[in-house]
């Protein structure tokens, strides 16, 4: 029996084993167009929706770009405005300082 991970679920079990992130959900069946290099592109994607702290915004956007196959990987960051505070804490607790 074959296990086939995908890049996505590769590169979220990475960042979870290195404590950049607390979860990371994977979002399949995402439909991208975009220019690259002079072309319009049509591509189906995994979107990543990583949760983790900002003070590591930098180590996780380096270790995405070195264990990501894209020549510019999609890296952005949205601010948490609310949060529960025992999930925002569990976040703090499962990522490292």
């Amino acid at each position: 029996m074959t296990c086939y991970l995908s890049a996505g679920k590769k590169l979220a079990e990475s960042l979870v084993r290195e404590k950049l992130a607390a979860c990371v959900n994977l979002v399949p069946g995402i439909e991208s167009v975009y220019e690259w290099k002079g072309e319009v592109q049509t591509d189906s994607e995994e979107l990543l929706i990583i949760k983790t702290r900002q003070s590591l915004f930098e180590a996780l956007t380096a270790h995405v770009k070195a264990n990501h196959p894209y020549d510019v990987p999609e890296v952005i960051a949205l601010p948490i405005n609310a949060g529960s505070l025992p999930y925002l804490e569990w976040i703090k607790n499962s990522t490292r300082d």
